[in-house]
């Protein structure tokens, strides 16, 4: 991995998605496909779900990434979906490439993607100024007085597919019990795939 996509936030160190992608083209990617598996609403506490499956010469490798307005900055929140694509393929991407190192775009607080920052002119004609952000607005969370909502029981049906594990979906439910359980089952999936490629590599 290129030095110029590493790079140290707090003493620790991470790689850029672009770094990531860099490499597996390098190694031979063959393809990225991702599938939609929760569009946000208002009745899933506005949480994004995308799954990604990376194929190189070495094999297939999959990755799931979630996105919210309480883990991204405030700037992504219009994008919710693109930001939880963009996290699922960075997992998968570093799998692929044998990367342990955390991806930038994973954290909570991360700058704006490429796509939706302003242009370096106009950070430039601003200097290293900043001007104090105003406070992020507050959003729907998942309701612990609601019930589930159908969406989201599908999703952790599908979830609970991509694990092989019995359905966990349980009706009885609140917004804010399945809102959780689908984070737990992104994040199970996420180690769980990540440990398996790592053996059989």
């Amino acid at each position: 991995m290129k030095k110029d996509y590493i790079i140290t936030r707090q003493g620790k160190e991470f790689v850029l998605y672009e770094g990531l992608l860099d490499e597996a083209h390098q190694q031979g990617l063959k393809r990225i496909t991702t599938t939609l598996i929760q569009i946000p609403h208002d009745d899933n506490g506005n949480v994004a779900v995308v799954a990604a499956e990376v194929e190189t010469g070495k094999g297939s490798f999959s990755g799931i990434g979630d996105a919210s307005p309480q883990n991204v900055n405030r700037m992504i929140v219009p994008h919710l979906i693109r930001m939880a694509e963009t996290r699922a393929k960075a997992r998968a991407l570093r799998d692929a490439v044998n990367i342990g190192v955390t991806a930038l775009e994973e954290l909570g607080d991360v700058e704006e993607p490429e796509e939706v920052r302003e242009p370096a002119a106009a950070r430039e004609s601003r200097g290293s100024y900043r001007a104090a952000e105003p406070a992020r607005p507050d959003f729907p969370k998942a309701s612990p007085y609601k019930p589930a909502s159908a969406n989201q029981l599908a999703t952790i049906a599908k979830l609970s597919r991509l694990l092989g594990e019995p359905d966990a979906a349980d009706e009885s439910m609140t917004s804010a019990e399945a809102s959780d359980r689908i984070t737990e089952l992104s994040r199970l999936y996420n180690e769980r795939k990540g440990g398996e490629q790592r053996r059989s590599a």
